[in-house]
């Protein structure tokens, strides 16, 4: 699996962004895709994830409400639609993909082994 993102950029606080991530030989067993970020000095933190087979979405808290992950089985591209951008949403985003069940779909950056090289969102 090769997941490529882009849409990555800088914006005011209040702003919108929308990221889309590519995958490339894509395989029915990675059923199991979702964004996370990672800002200057902090850990890698899960954003949200999408279980494809029964469309089941989650968020952390900390983006509901604000941000919205869709998924396009056609294409294989994985979006992340940002809105009311905050100073504490800029970090290095991936994308990311994983087999598994439903319960291993979690926003644990550490049970995924396909990854993005990420792209930027600065938000000021």
């Amino acid at each position: 699996v090769q997941l490529v993102e882009s849409g990555g950029g800088s914006v005011q606080a209040g702003g919108s962004l929308r990221l889309s991530c590519a995958a490339s030989r894509y395989t029915g067993s990675s059923n199991c895709v979702g964004w996370f970020r990672q800002a200057p000095g902090k850990e890698r933190e899960g954003v949200a994830i999408f279980y494809i087979r029964d469309e089941v979405i989650s968020y952390s808290e900390s983006v509901k409400g604000r941000f919205t992950i869709s998924y396009d089985s056609a294409k294989s591209t994985l979006d992340l639609q940002m809105n009311a951008l905050k100073p504490e949403d800029t970090a290095l985003y991936y994308c990311a993909a994983r087999a598994g069940v439903r319960s291993g779909c979690i926003l644990d950056s550490t049970k995924y082994p396909y990854w993005g090289q990420g792209t930027q969102v600065t938000v000021s």
